[in-house]
Order: C-alpha cells, then sequence, then structure tokens
C-alpha cells in the first residue's frame, strides 16, 4: 500500500485545523499551505474533498475559512484516507486460479486489520503527537 502525497497533505493540514480547534479562529487556506508546506492549488482541492466528505465545514467571506465538522477524536486515518483515496487495499475482482480465493480471503484479512489500526488513529492522537515532538526540536 502506498500512501499518496494528497492523503499525507490532508492528514497534515486536518492536525492544523484540529489545532485551531474551539479558539473561535478559522484556519485560512494562506495558512494551512505556509504552515504545512503545500503548494496552494492543491490544498483548494484537498480542503474541497474533505469538505465534501464531511471531514471539514467551510465558511466563505473575509473571516471565513475551514474547521472541523466534528471533534478530532472522532476523524481517524482510515476516514481520511476514505475520503482522499477511496478503499483501502482494494482488491482486484480476479480471484480465479488454484489459490486465488485463498489469497483473496489472506487479501481480506489484512484489509481488516490495516483499516483497524487505522480507525486507532484519530487526529487528536496526531496533534497531541505533534505537541509532544515540539519539545525535543
Amino acid at each position: 500500500m502506498k500512501i499518496s502525497v494528497k492523503v499525507d497533505y490532508a492528514c497534515r493540514v486536518l492536525t492544523e485545523i484540529a489545532r485551531l480547534h474551539g479558539t473561535g479562529t478559522l484556519a485560512q487556506i494562506e495558512h494551512l499551505a505556509k504552515t504545512e508546506a503545500v503548494p496552494p492549488t492543491f490544498l483548494a482541492q484537498i480542503l474541497s474533498e474533505l469538505r465534501n466528505g464531511g471531514l471539514i465545514t467551510s465558511r466563505r467571506g473575509a473571516q471565513g475559512g475551514y474547521a472541523l465538522a466534528r471533534p478530532a477524536d472522532q476523524i481517524s486515518l482510515y476516514d481520511i484516507v476514505t475520503v482522499i483515496d477511496g478503499d483501502v487495499l482494494e482488491l482486484s475482482g480476479n480471484h480465479a486460479g488454484r489459490t486465488g480465493r485463498r489469497l483473496r480471503a489472506v487479501w481480506q484479512d489484512i484489509r481488516t486489520d490495516l483499516a483497524e489500526k487505522m480507525k486507532s488513529y484519530t487526529v487528536d492522537r496526531l496533534l497531541a503527537q505533534n505537541a509532544a515532538e515540539m519539545y525535543y526540536i
């Protein structure tokens, strides 16, 4: 499984939006692009997908910006990956041959384990780890 750059950026940006959550300040695209080193035009596309996927909300205008649609402890890496890239470990449709069904069962087992592990990491955990690492820089 390869983690796309888009997923990586989405995770980083959501963590920064979570950092601002509850302060009354909305995250603005310029701030997010600079803080997380994401190209602004690519970031706009990512934010649109996150909004359409129900992970963030947006408000237009001079005082506009982005906020989490739900608490950070309720947004997992699994949620982010599925919104941005679709199904985790997508299986091919060809399960023919002598070992095809058995191999498919193995891949499904791995996919289930991977999804459960990804669900255990939430944006608030990323935020807490980020804050702890700042003390070691």
